[in-house]
């Protein structure tokens, strides 16, 4: 009685990346009530520097009490706003998103459409770009998220562009040509070519080589290049942060067709630590993208509560760069905590510089070369030393054994928790023997069933024909 889109499961929600969330909610750590419980570790959330924000919040009260100079506004925020946004608002991103480049690119604001969060942006992006049955390539690994983001609604295929830990998962003309040959088998026409930077889940900046050479093969195939930047405030360590745009304007491509194909997807979610906020964007030169855009963004409005609210925060050009260079080092902080912490256990990281994770490397701890014994690991992780990490199969990464890791969401002393179990774990299995599966009894009955649904769908490197 339903429609297809209600009652079927391509929704992408049913890998191990959110079981492991299910698995959590129902027994989260805390330091007092639940010690024992599971700590989540595969939330990408910045909780390290809310104490700046609220600092501003207390000096500022009319910002939070909706007054101007002392007069109220809440009459005028309360009324409908229309869907372009409040001007104020989107005049401050442009230079917050232009401050975070070292201003080495401007923005227009008449190329900002508003989304309620980049999952929202990505979104109306695709529907934007490309019908239900075309292609997007995306390289691995890549948010597992995006499974559900960019196919569930808009019915457009993701095709992985297959990276390798023998480069650090750096992005290759030969992998890019490769996933497009690959479409073409599947008679997928492909549209664009999707990157996050800096990555998730690897925590690292793109290269200017691998920047140059997505735009040459966006040129090469008459394509989009989408660029996902939400983590773009979180460079913390060199090499630093180059944005697509900046890329381009190096090869002064402002003034050719390929200018119109490349789009940005921004949020303060992660940069600002504001994710509750909604509050995320599209930068496109593309005027039809940006009127299309801006008419889907009806459907998931930025309050203007909050627009008035973060307007009169990123004013503050002080309180802006205080807080940037603030979270930046702490930020760095955190993860050298991580790293260290990992590495007194045997357990290695791929060199990072970015985000609120580590991509670590625990092909050492797993049973055999394959992705059930990534399964298997996880299942421990898990469900007997009580964190929440998320398995490389679900990001699509083709080597089994690599697992992203988040550090900015927990106290400095939950992450010694964390990294005492781990040792703890590690020590147990170097003298029992990896591989051989304990009493797992928190959750069985769920990730029994769920196993058997998943029959590892999410390791399968192909797309499906239709």
């Amino acid at each position: 009685m339903l429609s297809s889109k209600a009652s079927c499961n391509s929704h992408g929600q049913d890998s191990s990346y959110f079981l492991g969330w299910q698995v959590y909610e129902k027994n989260p750590f805390d330091e007092v009530q639940n010690p024992t419980g599971i700590i989540q570790m595969g939330l990408a959330e910045n909780q390290l520097s809310f104490d700046l924000v609220e600092s501003w919040l207390r000096k500022n009260p009319d910002a939070m009490g909706l007054k101007k100079e002392g007069e109220s506004v809440f009459r005028e925020l309360a009324l409908f706003q229309d869907y372009h946004g409040l001007p104020a608002f989107k005049n401050e991103l442009v230079e917050y998103m232009a401050k975070i480049r070292g201003n080495k690119v401007k923005f227009d604001p008449n190329n900002l459409v508003l989304a309620a969060g980049a999952t929202s942006a990505n979104e109306t992006l695709i529907f934007c770009l490309a019908d239900p049955g075309e292609a997007i390539l995306l390289p691995t690994p890549y948010y597992p998220g995006f499974d559900r983001d960019l196919k569930w609604r808009t019915g457009v295929e993701i095709v992985p562009v297959h990276c390798s830990s023998s480069n650090g998962f750096r992005i290759t003309m030969f992998a890019l040509e490769e996933a497009y040959q690959r479409a073409q088998k599947l008679n997928l026409k492909v549209k664009g070519v999707l990157i996050t930077n800096p990555s998730n889940p690897l925590g690292t900046t793109m290269t200017k080589d691998e920047l140059n050479h997505l735009i040459t093969f966006a040129i090469a195939k008459n394509i989009h290049v989408i660029s996902d930047e939400v983590f773009s405030g979180t460079v913390f360590d060199s090499p630093g942060f180059i944005s697509i745009i900046e890329a381009a304007m190096d090869r002064n491509l402002e003034n050719t067709e390929v200018w119109s194909r490349i789009h940005i997807v921004y949020s303060l979610s992660k940069d600002l630590g504001l994710p509750g906020f909604r509050v995320g964007m599209i930068y496109s030169n593309n005027q039809t993208v940006v009127g299309a855009a801006t008419k889907m963004s009806s459907f998931g409005l930025v309050s203007s509560q909050t627009q008035y609210l973060l307007s009169n925060m990123l004013a503050n050009k002080k309180f802006t760069s205080k807080y940037m260079k603030e979270n930046q080092k702490r930020l760095k902080k955190r993860k050298e905590m991580l790293v260290s912490g990992l590495k007194r256990s045997g357990i290695d990281c791929l060199k990072g510089n970015a985000g609120l994770f580590c991509w670590v490397d625990m092909r050492n701890l797993l049973s055999s070369n394959t992705f059930e014994a990534e399964t298997e690991l996880w299942k421990k992780i898990l469900c007997e030393v009580g964190l929440n990490i998320s398995p490389g199969a679900p990001c699509h990464c083709s080597e089994p054994g690599w697992f992203r890791v988040c550090f900015a969401n927990m106290s400095q002393a939950t992450l010694h928790v964390a990294m005492r179990r781990l040792r703890d774990f590690v020590e147990r299995s170097s003298c029992s023997g990896i591989g051989k599966m304990g009493n797992v009894s928190l959750s069985r009955k769920l990730l029994s069933n769920w196993l058997r649904k998943l029959s590892f769908a999410d390791r399968d490197e192909q797309v499906q024909e239709r």
